[in-house]
C-alpha cells in the first residue's frame, strides 16, 4: 500500500489537496483518491501493468467527475 498527499496540477483540481492511496490485490491495483476540502472519495481498479501514473490519471479523472457531478467545483 502506498499513499501520501498529492497537489495535482490538474486545471480542475488545481489547488485542491487530493490523497492517493495504492493498495495491489493480486493482479489489479484498487486505487483510491480523496478531496480533503470535501471529504469525497473515489475508487477504481486496473490492472498492476497498467503502472501507478496511468492508474492515478485515471483516479483523478473519476474524482475529477464526481466533483463536477456534485458541483463542487466547476
Amino acid at each position: 500500500m502506498k499513499k501520501g498527499p498529492l497537489n495535482t496540477n490538474n486545471s480542475a483540481l488545481a489547488g485542491r489537496e487530493i490523497i492517493i492511496e495504492f493498495f495491489p490485490v493480486g493482479q489489479l491495483v484498487k486505487v483510491s483518491a480523496m478531496d480533503s476540502a470535501t471529504l469525497t472519495e473515489i475508487s477504481i481498479q486496473g490492472p498492476a501493468s497498467a503502472g501507478e501514473e496511468v492508474l492515478q490519471r485515471n483516479a483523478l479523472k473519476r474524482l475529477e467527475y464526481v466533483l463536477r457531478k456534485k458541483g463542487i467545483i466547476g
